[in-house]
């Protein structure tokens, strides 16, 4: 006896069609919610770095992170552990190369005590401030969403697109973010372009805070032509910003 085969008919196959097709469409939509929230979460924490910086000096009237470790606990009025070297700036202590680390991580400890931004940040004894990259962390850092650290100093170490950047203070959003979502964070605070504006890819070897290669990979981050531009065809996984303040 002859047994006939039965096949899937078309109405079956446009059903799964569908199915796969939704799922597919699901997936692809979970992941731009993913992305979009991780751009917002960078975008809020540079703005809220930004309040808390300027709001301690309306307050204040000195610069956080640059106060002296006994004027700030006068100020303040709680025991703060690391301090600057009162020169009313924010930038490398004693110099790049000595001990980079201190004045950007008594910055942390003097915002947070100071009630201007949430987290728990002591800072280190004074005479002991970090020499680098892991004792920044331990002494209390914010992170990205890519746990790249946030660092707020005055450097050079971005790139530009004229003569060259000059030393202004600046954030850096921290490295291990991917380069669509470096380009949508670009575009959302600012022109979309890594060489100009208030954003901009940082420098890949040189930095001053470069001791663990904080600053990323920028080479793979942006195009070759126009150069103002991000290569998204890269999809290059580690891009780091800096945002100039």
């Amino acid at each position: 006896m002859k047994q006939s085969q039965r096949g899937f008919t078309l109405v079956e196959i446009a059903i799964v069609l569908v199915i796969i097709g939704l799922l597919l469409g699901g997936i692809l939509k979970g992941q731009e919610l993913i992305n979009s929230a991780r751009v917002r979460n960078i975008a809020d924490t540079n703005s809220g770095v930004q309040a808390a910086y300027f709001g301690f000096i309306d307050r204040y009237r000195r610069v956080p992170g640059d106060m002296s470790q006994a004027d700030a606990t006068t100020a303040i009025g709680q025991a703060i552990n690391s301090g600057g070297n009162n020169n009313g700036r924010l930038d490398a202590f004693p110099a790049a190369g000595a001990n980079e680390w201190q004045e950007p991580a008594a910055l942390w400890e003097h915002l947070w005590k100071a009630g201007f931004i949430a987290g728990s940040y002591d800072g280190v004894a004074a005479g002991a401030a970090p020499t680098d990259a892991a004792t920044y962390r331990t002494s209390g850092s914010p992170s990205n969403p890519f746990s790249g650290a946030m660092i707020l100093a005055r450097t050079a170490d971005y790139l530009d697109a004229g003569a060259g950047a000059s030393t202004r203070l600046n954030l850096v959003l921290g490295r291990g973010i991917p380069v669509n979502i470096a380009r949508e964070l670009d575009l959302k605070v600012d022109d979309g372009r890594p060489l100009t504006g208030i954003a901009r890819l940082t420098v890949a070897a040189g930095a001053t805070f470069a001791d663990i290669g904080e600053y990323g990979n920028a080479p793979d981050c942006r195009a070759a032509a126009p150069a103002n531009d991000y290569d998204i065809t890269n999809d290059a996984q580690d891009c780091n910003l800096a945002y100039l303040y």
